[in-house]
């Protein structure tokens, strides 16, 4: 860590960026079936919420792309069918904050 009056290192300052889950992009994961929410640890947190159409959604920050092919690579593993990756808002309606 940076001694008292001199700024932090960029590494540090990296990781308080990616931390920092209001400049994190969100994104939303849709897959078919109900997945039990036991896996949202599996999913780096993400809140997954059971829709009426039979279907699933993942959602929550995600630091980067390389985050992201990850957890669509886990989706694969699960054999989960895919449906949509799509952006969205924080306060998107439904939204809540991912788990902890």
């Amino acid at each position: 860590m940076a001694a008292p009056g001199r700024a932090l290192p960029a590494r540090a300052r990296a990781v308080h960026r990616i931390m920092d889950t209001s400049q994190t992009p969100w994104y939303q994961i849709r897959v078919h079936g109900h997945l039990d929410l036991s896996w949202s640890a599996w999913f780096d947190g993400l809140r997954i919420t059971h829709d009426a159409d039979g279907t699933t959604t993942l959602r929550g920050p995600i630091v980067d792309q390389a985050a992201l092919y990850g957890l669509i690579g886990r989706a694969r593993d699960l054999g989960l069918t895919l449906l949509a990756v799509t952006p969205c808002d924080v306060l998107d309606t439904g939204a809540a904050s991912p788990t902890a």
